[in-house]
């Protein structure tokens, strides 16, 4: 990935990317989760992706024709090992937990399956790997740990945002795919390929009949 020029970060500057850290990454993702009900889930998500996509606009040293860089930085075999693996923890789970809903939209609904394939890499696995790769690595780095302690932050962030689905399977797979997209984003230096797996990630999911835990209709809050 293209390096930028660095510049110093002042003790003020520092407090609000603190500030702003925690309640873009944490503070709002929890009260959609507990206060808001799960219909307005959509459009609660909405705002909260076009607050971050301003935010990255107006980051310092942001350029959006960054995203290309190193954009065919994989292989087909990574694809294709990639999709095997996901393919088989998801079937292992589905068969374990809601075996009544493994490939139910493949084998009784496929026209649907096609229509939520189409639509999720754009509507949603590019604007999620925009908040929580391009947007936390490039925004937040000055106040971000090094080494490998990121990617996990990173990861229980993801997940932390996905709590409204008040949903284990949902957390434990989440915080795998971030570890997984943050290593494409920052070892690969590709967003493209973290679009990719996520998008391919996101459509096994709903193949298999993971995609039962991702519905806001199926949302059970434990209160």
């Amino acid at each position: 990935m293209k390096k930028h020029e660095n510049w110093a970060v002042t003790e003020p500057s520092r407090s609000r990317l603190k500030l702003e850290f925690g309640l873009f990454f944490v503070a709002i993702p929890v009260i959609i989760a507990v206060f808001f009900p799960p219909d307005w889930m959509f459009p609660s998500l909405f705002s909260f992706t076009a607050l971050g996509i301003v935010l990255l606009h107006f980051t310092r040293g942001f350029y959006w024709a960054e995203l290309r860089y190193n954009w065919r930085n994989w292989s087909w075999k990574d694809l294709l090992v990639f999709s095997v693996f996901m393919t088989a923890i998801c079937t292992s789970i589905v068969m374990l937990t809601r075996p009544e809903a493994a490939y139910f939209l493949l084998i009784n609904r496929p026209e649907l399956l096609a229509f939520i394939w189409a639509g999720y890499p754009i509507a949603s696995a590019l604007p999620q790997e925009l908040l929580f790769r391009s947007l936390f690595y490039r925004r937040y780095h000055a106040i971000l740990p090094q080494g490998r302690k990121v990617y996990l932050i990173n990861a229980a962030l993801f997940s932390l945002a996905h709590l409204m689905y008040w949903s284990w399977i949902v957390a434990i797979m989440t915080f795998g795919g971030g570890l997984i997209f943050s290593w494409a984003y920052r070892k690969r230096g590709s967003f493209f390929y973290a679009v990719l797996l996520h998008a391919i990630a996101g459509n096994i999911i709903f193949a298999v009949g993971l995609g039962i835990y991702f519905y806001s209709g199926n949302v059970n809050r434990p209160f």
